[in-house]
């Protein structure tokens, strides 16, 4: 009996300190999870699990003492909880994206965005200036394909039209713009999140020249006189939507500064790291670009009274603004 007590106090010391490191390893994952753990420690963990289940291997062959049998299979099974189990169910983890990691990440980058939303916002002055003074600029401007029939040439009852329902062609031909409209938005933001690695000049474009297009559409309604109604068009789906696009701007900006200034380590490692996490705003931002689809496709179509429009829009700034500053707060992402 000696002997064999010695032979297992000799195995614990030989191997205890691999053990010890593997139980801190995964009191840290059980803690913060996975995906909040130092990508050091997450690279240490399944080299020390299998580690850990030779040991085990070893124990139960050679038939050492009950109770390191029990502590080895206790950390191996803990260890493969982390390495392999299934943590989340997907249903869980896209609430758990919801209502902590983006609006975090949008907090995180806050600055970022509001450098898009700036260049949007010149981009909107420029424009409106441009059509209030010549409104043959609006031309220039304004995509054929963008306008949907609201250009200067049209009357001021006609372009009234295009902002109400009716049961005619303006309402078909409202449908079709809107839907433009949002495929074109849609595709702003992914490209402004793509070309971002090319030191943001694209960014800067993209929200530039939206804003002006934005801008020469609403002089052209302004000098008409429809600017109540035009913006209470716009806006009930506007909010969300040029907050998603605001965002994947800022998405784009986080890639350029990782270029740019790539801080400790390389510039792969350091856009790598910035590239995952620009992937949750843009993620998030598709989410708020589907939200703002449904409001353009069924709230918008339906309801006329631009009271209850202007409500939408009200309800929806405060919705996001709290979204934004609270949830997910307190909460620590890697």
């Amino acid at each position: 009996m000696t002997g064999f007590r010695l032979k297992s106090v000799e195995f614990r010391r030989e191997r205890e300190k691999d053990w010890q490191e593997l139980e801190r390893l995964i009191t840290a994952a059980e803690k913060q999870g996975l995906q909040n753990m130092p990508l050091q420690d997450l690279a240490r963990l399944p080299v020390y699990y299998r580690a850990a289940l030779s040991s085990l291997s070893v124990a139960r062959a050679i038939s050492l003492d009950a109770n390191l049998l029990l502590y080895l299979e206790n950390l191996v099974n803990r260890s493969f909880i982390r390495v392999y189990g299934v943590r989340h169910h997907l249903g869980e983890a896209f609430l758990a994206f919801l209502t902590r990691r983006f609006p975090a990440e949008v907090r995180r980058f806050k600055w970022m965005i509001a450098l898009a939303f700036a260049f949007f916002l010149l981009g909107g002055v420029s424009g409106f200036v441009q059509v209030s003074r010549d409104a043959d600029n609006f031309y220039h401007l304004v995509p054929g394909g963008m306008a949907g029939g609201r250009n200067p040439a049209a009357s001021t009852a006609e372009l009234q039209a295009t902002l109400v329902e009716d049961a005619g062609g303006v309402a078909a031909m409202l449908n079709h713009f809107a839907s433009f409209l949002f495929t074109h938005n849609a595709q702003v933001g992914i490209l402004s999140f793509a070309l971002g690695v090319v030191l943001g000049l694209p960014v800067f474009y993209l929200m530039f020249f939206n804003g002006q297009i934005l801008g020469a559409m609403s002089a052209l309604f302004h000098d008409r006189g429809l600017a109540l109604q035009w913006w209470g068009w716009v806006l009930p789906h506007g909010v969300t939507e040029l907050g998603a696009i605001f965002i994947c701007g800022g998405a784009g900006l986080v890639l350029a500064r990782a270029v740019i200034l790539p801080g400790q380590g390389t510039r792969l490692d350091n856009l790598a790291a910035s590239g995952r996490r620009a992937g949750v705003l843009v993620l998030g931002a598709v989410v708020m670009l589907a939200i703002a689809a449904l409001i353009e496709g069924l709230f918008r179509q339906l309801v006329q009274d631009t009271g209850v429009r202007y409500s939408v829009v009200g309800l929806s700034l405060l919705a996001w603004s709290f979204y934004f500053l609270l949830a997910g707060r307190g909460e620590k992402h890697g």
